[in-house]
């Protein structure tokens, strides 16, 4: 076993315990909103909270004090903006010290210490610590070149492909889409082996640590992307004429790829994405396993929320359709 000064591999830093709390939190939410409607309370600011877009308009009535709160939701892409060049320059000073063998600045290094990055300790198991170091840098250089990749590809897809109506999000939701892209890059920085403020392995030794794993993260991350991208286009499309105008911003029901299988496949094909990843990184890493857990929530309430928009907008909605997972949920 390495020697590592951090964490134990199931013990609590404040990554860990940041993932854990939004995974319990959306988990509650979504359990709420599967109770029969009448057996709870209902509270117009909760639901205000975790609805956008427009399932907000198909909750309860909005007091006007919450809409007061409405941004537009085409701001979703200052949330890719804002992970494009944080990501971004994270990747800069990763690929840095991976290639180069520069160290980290010390504001960065503090950071990743303080969010629970594993140090390295003096020379005992001095091999295996290679080994295993050198296959966690290249896990973490490779996902966040995937994070880096599907933010440039969602910018891309809010600024080219979709078709935004005047639907809003909560200005509490937009505080959270950017804080959110700013922590799951340090997330994966912070799995990053440390050697003072060095990465342990530096580039010469990379490619020697691939694995079957990193290949099957790799063709796992284009797959699911390359099913996100169809997805949105196909919502795109409902929008505009053959020739590729937009001629209206009202809702219809979505068919092929993965939408005859569930509402929203998009939704299901962020899961996926953040999968790859898991699987990059070997399938061992807690604190991303918790990223995911958070991801599966929080995109199982989206779904589950579109598709009793759906059913209650459309009589004619394919009754085959699940709302997250084909064939199950």
């Amino acid at each position: 076993m390495a020697a590592w000064a951090g964490v134990e591999l199931w013990a609590l830093n404040p990554l860990r315990t940041l993932w854990f709390t939004l995974a319990a939190a959306f988990l509650l939410t979504l359990l709420l909103q599967l109770v029969p409607a009448g057996l709870l309370p209902d509270c117009p600011l909760f639901q205000d909270l975790i609805r956008y877009g427009k399932t907000k308009h198909a909750g309860p009535q909005r007091p006007a004090a919450c809409q007061a709160f409405d941004i537009p939701k085409r701001y979703f892409s200052h949330f890719y903006i804002v992970s494009v060049v944080w990501n971004g320059f994270l990747l800069w000073w990763f690929s840095r010290c991976l290639f180069l063998g520069a160290p980290f600045p010390d504001w960065l290094h503090d950071l990743l210490r303080i969010l629970g990055a594993a140090q390295f300790q003096g020379d005992a198991d001095h091999a295996a610590f290679c080994i295993a170091g050198g296959e966690l840098a290249l896990s973490s250089f490779l996902v966040m070149v995937f994070l880096w990749l599907h933010s440039l590809r969602r910018l891309f897809e809010c600024i080219y492909v979709s078709v935004f109506s005047n639907a809003v999000i909560h200005v509490v939701q937009y505080c959270f889409g950017l804080l959110y892209y700013i922590f799951v890059g340090l997330t994966v920085l912070s799995q990053v082996p440390l050697d003072g403020r060095n990465i342990y392995v530096i580039g010469k030794n990379l490619l020697m640590q691939a694995r079957w794993f990193h290949i099957l993260g790799m063709i796992m991350f284009i797959w699911s992307s390359a099913h996100q991208y169809k997805c949105h286009v196909i919502l795109s499309n409902l929008r505009r004429n053959k020739a590729g105008v937009i001629i209206h911003c009202n809702h219809r029901i979505p068919f092929g790829d993965w939408f005859e299988y569930v509402s929203s496949p998009n939704y299901l094909a962020e899961l996926m994405i953040y999968i790859s990843m898991a699987v990059t990184f070997g399938f061992h890493n807690v604190t991303w396993w918790l990223v995911v857990t958070y991801v599966f929530f929080s995109q199982a309430l989206g779904a589950v929320l579109n598709h009793r928009f759906y059913k209650s907008r459309f009589v004619s909605y394919p009754k085959h359709r699940k709302a997250f997972l084909p064939f199950l949920f």
